[in-house]
């Protein structure tokens, strides 16, 4: 019913204030009188282009209106006299809208410093080993941890934090792991027979940091436990609104779905889909956009030949307008690696230079890749991906097609991207801006164009798919993309809602 009353004022191109609807939707029978209203309106010489409270009540006097000489069903969705409608309302983009509460919890774009030189390289490092660490030593296991340099005078009981530097299998198939920290190096060997703690070790990486408890043999640690910094179980937030999470948009492209991109669009503003997706789309606060934005320009060899914008200004300019149809919604921007900023991340947000068009737009927000925003309290950590390349490159059973594992790994590492040197270009600062202090509430990610979602300790882990159709390169590599099917958290509940 909400969304019929609102949708009847919209085609007659009638603005509702929020009392306005009040008055209409408490009374009985209010879509007879919604379409006696506007039956009334258009014969009227006046010209109402924001119907008020005030004139809904000239009208009802009007009228003698009391609802008896009206239609006396109710639908099964449509409320009976003395029913509370302002409880459990969907939010309208029609309706004044409360102030968003948003905020930017952790943003690297002003505070992302380096000079390029080798101490800016061991500063980096020490960041990122002090930090998880930090996360380490409250774990009970961990609590009496030994500096590296002093694993040579224990024999039982050992306990080491500390970085991998390198990792290797024996001719008789056990793992190696050579640790280090600031004090020294330590190699730490893992027995094929042990099978949980062997299956464990298949998935360390190099520069991750990790726990380590055994009993030292000559200059071998023996490991009994490989530890991870970890994922505390986190309770449920109770979510009274909707987001929308997308990512890999690649406007600009020739292989770019506009026409599922405007459906998408439309749909946001409540004019697209059946009653229950106009129901979700009344009731979402919040669009963001995980990176890729648009194709850009020179990322791969020969990319010209499949734009139809090819100019970097063009496509934000594009976005800015198919995004300026959105109403009534925050819409939050981070980059990715075909966006117009520096590869290596952390990414700062997309330049105003590039993106002027887009900062015109009043409901835009701008972050870096990565970044924590709080919509409304759901601390939601957004990051493009880039990462899961190296992953599923690197450990066995990670593939682009099921990133929900990789997403899995990165929370209990808490670290986005702790490969160095490989795939994924990272700046090495004073500081190590993708170390995961705080688990979110909401980890959203892209870049691979395959929607996955699992909820994990009580975290949404969501990626975000593409409205990109099958490229080239995803044909040679046999990767079939999630094409404009759209991951919305419904007051908590993930529901996919698709427009190809």
């Amino acid at each position: 019913m909400i969304d019929d009353i609102i949708l009847k004022f919209t085609n007659a191109d009638i603005l509702i204030n929020d009392a306005a609807y009040h008055k209409i939707s408490g009374q009985k029978n209010s879509l007879k009188l919604t379409d006696s209203l506007i039956d009334d309106l258009s014969n009227s010489d006046e010209n109402i282009f924001i119907l008020t409270g005030e004139i809904v009540d000239r009208y009802l006097k009007q009228i003698n209106f009391d609802g008896t000489d009206m239609d006396e069903s109710i639908t099964p969705n449509e409320p009976s006299n003395g029913t509370d409608v302002s409880v459990q309302m969907p939010q309208s983009k029609l309706l004044p809208n409360l102030p968003f509460d948003f905020h930017i919890i952790k943003d690297a774009s002003k505070k992302s410093y380096t000079n390029g030189e080798i101490k800016d390289f061991s500063a980096y490092f020490n960041s990122r080993y002090q930090k998880l660490k930090g996360i380490l030593e409250k774990k009970p296991e961990l609590r009496e941890n030994h500096p590296i340099k002093d694993v040579v005078n224990l024999e039982n009981d050992v306990k080491v934090i500390g970085m991998v530097n390198e990792i290797r299998t024996t001719k008789n198939n056990h793992k190696i792991i050579e640790l280090e920290d600031g004090t020294g190096y330590t190699t730490v060997l893992v027995h094929k027979d042990n099978e949980k703690l062997f299956q464990f070790s298949e998935k360390i990486v190099k520069d991750e940091v990790i726990g380590v408890v055994g009993i030292r043999k000559g200059s071998l640690l023996i490991a009994s436990e490989l530890i991870n910094p970890g994922v505390p179980r986190k309770e449920d937030k109770k979510m009274d609104f909707s987001a929308v999470f997308i990512s890999d948009v690649h406007i600009g492209s020739s292989t770019f779905l506009e026409d599922a991109f405007k459906r998408f669009t439309s749909w946001m503003n409540g004019n697209y889909g059946d009653e229950e997706q106009r129901e979700i789309a009344n009731d979402v606060r919040y669009l963001v956009i995980a990176g890729d934005l648009v194709d850009g320009i020179g990322v791969y060899p020969h990319q010209e030949d499949e734009l139809t914008i090819k100019d970097i200004y063009g496509q934000y300019e594009e976005a800015a307008r198919l995004l300026g149809d959105i109403n009534g919604v925050k819409i939050v921007i981070s980059p990715g690696n075909h966006d117009a900023c520096r590869l290596a991340e952390p990414q700062p947000a997309l330049p105003e230079h590039y993106a002027s068009e887009l900062y015109k737009l009043k409901n835009t927000e701008f972050v870096s890749n990565p970044a924590v925003v709080s919509l409304e309290g759901i601390n939601t950590l957004m990051y493009h991906g880039r990462s899961f390349d190296d992953f599923a490159m690197t450990v066995n059973g990670m593939s682009h097609e099921h990133t929900d594992l990789i997403m899995k790994e990165l929370l209990e590492k808490r670290h986005l991207a702790p490969i160095y040197g490989e795939r994924t270009p990272l700046a090495s600062e004073y500081e190590d801006h993708l170390v995961i202090e705080e688990i979110p509430d909401v980890f959203h990610t892209g870049h691979v164009h395959i929607n996955a979602y699992k909820k994990y300790k009580g975290v949404h882990m969501i990626n975000s798919g593409t409205f990109q159709s099958q490229t080239e390169f995803q044909k040679i590599y046999n990767i079939v993309p999630t094409c404009a099917e759209v991951p919305v958290l419904n007051r908590g509940t993930m529901k996919v809602l698709k427009f190809n």
